[in-house]
C-alpha cells in the first residue's frame, strides 16, 4: 500500500528549496501582498477571501479508518474513508505541492500545557494561511525550535481539488484525519477554519485519551483565581459575556481541563467580526491590526477601512489574531480547576429560565444536548423558532462517543466541587415575535453572581416542566423576570410552549441509549 511510503515523500518536500519554513509575520505579510493573497486594510490587518467557501464543510470531513482506531471512533457522528483512498490522495497532494514555486510550513504546538503538549507542523500552499496558523496555534520561542519534532501535521492545498468519482470524496474538498499516519489532509477549500478545526478535532481524540478533558469553550480567570467556563453555540453570547475587563481571558474557544487545571489549546483568536463596533467589542476591534488576517470582510478600495456591517461576501466574517493581542489574558494560558460552568442558550420559545444551577445530572443532560435556538427567517410567513441541538457544544468535532466527553464532565464537576449554571439569553416575555431579547444588563448581572459564588446556596424554585432550579432573587434583576411563566401575559400559552420545547429535548436524548436512566430521569425535562 502507498502509505508505507508517506513519512518518506513528506521529508523530500520539507527538503526542497522553495519550501519557506518559519517565515515571520512581517516576512508572511510581505509575501500575502506580493503573491496578490490579499491586500493591507486601514489599521494593518490582512484582508483575503475565502472564494467558494465561506464556512467549514462537514460533508466533506473524514477519518481514516485505521484498525488502531476503528473500534474508538463514533462512526455514527463521523465518516470513514479507506486507507487506500487517504494514501492516493496523500500522494497525489504531495505531488501538487512539489510543483508550486512557493510552500509555506509552520512549526508550533497545540495546547498550553506542557505535559499534554501536541507539537505540530502545517505545510500551506498560500501565505496568507501560514500567516493563519502562525496567529492561530501556539507559537514556538528559539530554543523550542531546537527541539521541535512535529507529532501531527497538516497539509493544506486549497487549489488541489479532488475527483469524486476517482479519488472517493463527495465532492471536490476533503478533510482528512489520519491518526496512525499523524496527518491531516486538506484540499478544495480556502476557507483557513478547517486548518484550526482539524487540530481541534484530533485534539479531541488524544486529551480523553490522557484523562484530559477536551472542551469547545471559552475561559476566563478572576482577580482571586477563580476560573470559569462558558458553553455557548453561535449567537449566545459566549464571546460577549467572557470578555470581562475584570477577569483576564484564558482563551476564547478551545480548552482542555486535565488533573492539573484548565488550559487553552490555541495560541490566538477566530472571532466573528459581522456587525463589529468598537462600543460592543473593544477588545476584538483593538486586536484587528497588523498581522491579523480578516476573512471575507468588505474593505473600501480607496480608505482601505474594513466595513464590518456588510455581509454581501457571508455573515460569516472572521477576523484571525494572536491572543497577545488582547491586554488582559493570562500568559501562558494556563490556570486552576473550574469554580463556574456556565452554558449558554439562546432560547427563541422564551421559556427556559434566564438563569438555573444544574445538578451533576443536570449538567452532563444540558451538555450532551447543547441547545440553543435558530430564527426561522429564511421563509416568508414563519417566525417559530427552530430548536437546535449541538451534542457537548461541538458536535462536528467530536471523533469519540459524546458520552466519554459527558462523563468526563460529570467526575471532574464532582470531583473540583464545580458549579453548574444554565443561562438563558434568549427570549422573554413570549416566544420570538412576541417577546423581547433578555436585557443585557440582566444577563451581565446574574452571570457576575454566579462567577461571584452568590448563587450557590440561595433559595430556588423548582420548574415545573424543565426541573431547574431557579433563584428567587438576584441582585439588578427583577424578580419577576427570574419566572420566565411570570412573563408571559397568557399562561396557558407558556405552558403549551415549554412543553413543547422540553418534548424536543427529550426527542434529541433519545439518540443516547448508553447513558444511565439517572442521567435521562434525573437531568431532563420532568413533565
Amino acid at each position: 500500500m502507498n502509505s508505507v511510503h508517506i513519512p518518506d515523500q513528506l521529508a523530500q518536500l520539507l527538503a526542497e528549496d522553495h519550501v519557506q519554513i518559519q517565515l515571520s509575520v512581517p516576512q508572511l505579510v510581505e509575501k500575502v501582498l506580493n503573491r496578490n493573497e490579499g491586500l493591507l486594510t486601514s489599521t494593518g490587518a490582512v484582508r483575503v477571501s475565502t472564494g467558494k467557501y465561506t464556512g467549514r464543510s462537514p460533508k466533506d470531513k473524514y477519518i481514516v479508518e485505521e484498525a488502531s482506531v476503528k473500534d474508538k471512533i463514533d462512526w455514527e457522528s463521523n465518516q470513514a474513508i479507506s486507507e487506500e483512498t487517504f494514501a492516493k490522495l496523500y500522494n497525489k497532494v504531495l505531488t501538487f505541492l512539489k510543483e508550486k514555486d512557493e510552500v509555506f510550513v509552520f512549526k508550533g504546538f497545540a495546547g498550553a500545557d506542557k505535559k499534554s503538549q501536541l507539537p505540530i507542523q502545517v505545510i500551506n500552499e498560500y501565505a496568507w494561511h501560514n500567516l493563519f496558523v502562525h496567529q492561530l496555534f501556539i507559537r514556538p520561542k528559539e530554543e523550542d525550535l531546537l527541539e521541535h519534532h512535529p507529532e501531527f501535521t497538516v497539509i493544506s492545498a486549497p487549489n488541489f481539488k479532488a475527483d469524486p468519482s476517482v479519488d472517493g470524496t463527495s465532492s471536490e474538498t476533503f478533510i482528512i484525519i489520519s491518526f496512525e499516519k499523524k496527518t491531516v489532509l486538506i484540499g478544495g477549500t480556502e476557507y483557513a477554519g478547517e486548518m484550526k478545526k482539524s487540530i481541534f478535532s484530533v485534539m479531541n481524540y488524544l486529551l480523553p485519551e490522557n484523562n484530559i478533558l477536551s472542551m469547545h469553550c471559552s475561559s476566563n480567570v478572576g482577580l482571586e483565581g477563580d476560573v470559569a467556563l462558558f458553553f455557548g453555540l453561535s449567537g449566545t453570547g459566549k464571546t460577549t459575556l467572557s470578555a470581562d475587563p475584570n477577569r483576564r481571558l484564558i482563551g476564547d474557544d478551545e480548552h482542555g481541563w486535565s488533573p492539573n487545571g484548565v488550559f487553552n489549546i490555541e495560541g490566538g483568536c477566530y472571532a466573528k467580526c459581522i456587525n463589529l463596533t468598537r462600543e460592543k467589542e473593544p477588545q476584538i476591534f483593538d486586536a484587528i491590526r497588523f498581522g491579523a488576517v480578516l476573512e471575507n470582510v468588505v474593505v473600501n478600495s480607496e480608505s482601505r477601512a474594513a466595513d464590518y456591517d456588510d455581509g454581501t461576501l457571508t455573515e460569516n466574517t472572521r477576523a484571525a489574531y494572536p491572543i497577545q493581542a488582547i491586554d488582559n489574558i493570562v500568559d501562558p494560558s494556563i490556570a486552576g480547576h473550574p469554580n463556574t460552568i456556565v452554558f449558554l442558550t439562546a432560547d427563541a420559545f422564551g421559556v427556559l429560565p434566564p438563569i438555573a444551577k444544574l445538578t451533576k445530572e443536570q449538567a452532563m443532560y444540558h451538555f450532551l444536548s447543547g441547545y440553543t435556538s435558530k430564527l426561522a427567517g429564511t421563509e416568508r410567513g414563519i417566525t417559530s423558532p427552530q430548536a437546535t441541538f449541538s451534542t457537548c457544544f461541538g458536535a462536528p468535532f467530536l471523533p469519540l462517543p459524546a458520552t466519554q466527553y459527558a462523563e468526563m464532565l460529570g467526575e471532574k464537576i464532582l470531583e473540583h466541587n464545580s458549579n453548574v449554571f444554565l443561562v438563558n439569553t434568549g427570549w422573554t416575555g413570549g416566544e420570538y415575535g412576541t417577546g423581547s431579547r433578555m436585557k443585557l444588563s440582566y444577563t451581565r448581572a446574574m452571570v457576575q453572581a454566579a462567577l461571584e459564588g452568590e448563587l450557590n446556596n440561595v433559595e430556588t424554585v423548582k420548574d415545573e416542566i424543565f426541573g431547574l432550579h431557579v433563584p428567587l432573587h438576584v441582585a439588578g434583576v427583577p424578580d419577576e423576570v427570574l419566572q420566565p411563566q411570570k412573563t408571559w401575559s397568557d399562561p396557558s400559552a407558556y405552558e403549551l410552549k415549554a412543553k413543547e420545547l422540553a418534548a424536543k429535548f427529550r426527542e434529541n436524548f433519545k439518540k443516547f441509549s448508553n447513558v444511565t436512566d439517572d442521567i435521562a430521569k434525573k437531568g431532563g425535562p420532568v413533565l
